[in-house]
């Protein structure tokens, strides 16, 4: 497992390399695993992160899922807001909620979230500056899942 770098800020590595960045985009291809069935699917799509004025981001998911029941387009949205830390950020619904930390350091990249009547476990693993994953876990009476994603960094457009 890599670790990010000393010093690593996760709100400006998610932004990407560049200090005039006015969001990061990144291509995510998540496998989906229902194990109580051996049911598969993915999601391919692009997430994009957008500065916030409280200093987090917003999260703006879009793509593509393929399940034998459903195909076709999918989204989703998060705000990241800082932490005490700066190698980590806390993500909300878009209803303030509260959901999980990200963070991809040892002593915090792992964290879980109740979904009554379910558990949500989540696992960061930071691959390099331009690749990162993370899988959820999710374990209850209703649901018995694996959700594992790999996000690559697109390149920066010109403007």
């Amino acid at each position: 497992m890599n670790f990010p770098p000393p010093e690593f800020a996760l709100r400006a590595y998610l932004l990407g390399p560049t200090a005039t960045a006015k969001s990061g985009r990144w291509t995510v291809q998540r496998d989906l695993l229902d194990r109580a069935n051996g049911t598969h699917g993915t999601f391919s799509g692009v997430v994009q992160f957008v500065p916030a004025d409280d200093g987090g981001l917003a999260l703006r998911e879009e793509g593509t899922m393929r399940w034998p029941a459903f195909t076709g387009p999918a989204s989703r949205e998060y705000l990241l807001r800082p932490t005490e830390r700066a190698d980590a950020l806390d993500v909300f619904f878009t209803d303030g909620r509260p959901f999980h930390t990200m963070s991809f350091t040892p002593e915090a990249n792992l964290d879980q979230h109740w979904c009554d009547p379910d558990t949500y476990r989540v696992a960061y693993n930071y691959g390099d500056a331009d690749r990162f994953t993370y899988s959820w876990d999710v374990k209850g009476p209703q649901k018995n899942l694996l959700l594992t994603s790999t996000l690559l960094r697109q390149p920066a457009r010109e403007a």
